[in-house]
């Protein structure tokens, strides 16, 4: 135990070197974190700021879902304790958003992937799991779709059931409650699940290097006629609808369907198992990386940032068997987390994408 305290120590002293003068200016007024961002980052956020809490002798870090854009957009806003000091992101920040933290003052900014996670769509374990393939997914959510009778054209979706789309699918209205657009799950879903499922329409396929930002339209524009309900960041609240209504389906993050086993269950796709095993492997064809970003002149300033970063980025966390695990995340190679945190230790800024 004097061991691994030695070893936190020493590597939050040399995070302390690291300090600009830049980052001494910041006033320090606030003697807690703030931590906001994405819904699916948030429990595993909330588990390391307890831990830390408990252990570290500073306050427990405040952490609040916000959803991915919307904590982008709170943490690029400025520089100072009015600000947040951490966002939590289920994608990669986007160039836009490093172009609005730079006119906010935001200059240097700390890229931290934490680990993997799949995207489910999960039903009640009341019925029987669904077994969809991303073309029937894009097919039954596409505002627009190509015509069943075969012509190369797009209509306005007409599929009103499962079954319409595929006979072997069950007979029952198709609604999916997923994240709205400020939601880094909603941004993973389309580009992971929706844009492939465009792209098995040879012409459609065609059509993504012909005119990307048609192609874009086609593949991430949402149903707006009931069929896919915009239910808000908050998981836990699809999780308790879909046990009301049996055949509608939820969207969110693999870790909600492992902490809920007991009340629903997830579809396969494509053949796969949403599983831990098969997204750890890479088998699960809709997984994503999950981040979080620090601002790094509040490094130093702000009680506790260097510690809690440390904690965050150690093997007792995010490691094989570390306890975020336990909370569904799927840890990252030890080379990948090797290099993030030696980019903590170092708080090596992104220089843009």
């Amino acid at each position: 135990m004097k061991k691994v305290f030695s070893q936190t120590m020493l590597a939050a002293a040399a995070l302390v070197v690291t300090l600009s003068v830049s980052q001494q200016a910041v006033s320090a007024s606030r003697d807690h974190i703030t931590v906001v961002g994405s819904s699916t980052v948030y429990p595993f956020s909330t588990v390391v700021a307890e831990q830390f809490g408990k252990t570290s002798g500073f306050k427990t870090p405040k952490i609040e879902s916000t959803g991915s854009g919307g904590g982008l957009k709170l943490f690029c806003a400025g520089v100072g304790t009015q600000h947040p000091d951490v966002t939590n992101s289920s994608r990669r920040i986007k160039q836009s958003e490093i172009d609005r933290c730079a006119k906010n003052g935001v200059n240097e900014i700390v890229e931290v992937k934490v680990g993997y996670d799949g995207i489910v769509l999960a039903n009640a374990r009341t019925v029987a799991p669904m077994k969809l393939t991303r073309q029937e997914i894009f097919l039954a959510l596409a505002k627009d779709v190509p015509n069943p009778n075969g012509e190369q054209e797009l209509i306005p979706n007409p599929h009103k059931t499962w079954r319409d789309i595929n006979p072997d699918l069950p007979d029952t209205r198709i609604e999916v409650l997923g994240p709205p657009p400020t939601s880094g799950t909603r941004d993973a879903f389309v580009e992971l699940a929706m844009e492939s499922g465009a792209k098995s329409f040879g012409w459609i396929k065609a059509m993504s290097k012909s005119d990307k930002k048609k192609f874009k339209v086609v593949a991430h524009t949402l149903r707006e006629d009931g069929a896919y309900i915009e239910a808000g960041e908050n998981d836990n609240l699809i999780v308790q609808k879909l046990t009301v209504n049996p055949t509608s389906l939820g969207i969110f993050g693999y870790s909600f369907l492992d902490q809920n086993t007991d009340q629903i269950q997830g579809s396969l796709v494509d053949g796969q198992e949403p599983s831990f095993d098969n997204i750890a492997e890479g088998n699960y064809p809709v997984s994503r990386p999950l981040y979080f970003y620090v601002k790094k002149a509040h490094v130093g300033v702000i009680p506790g940032m260097t510690e809690f970063l440390v904690e965050f980025s150690s093997d007792r966390a995010w490691g094989e068997e570390g306890y975020l695990t336990d909370k569904g995340m799927i840890p990252m190679p030890a080379e990948e987390r090797a290099k993030f945190a030696s980019d903590i230790k170092g708080l090596h800024v992104l220089k843009g994408l």
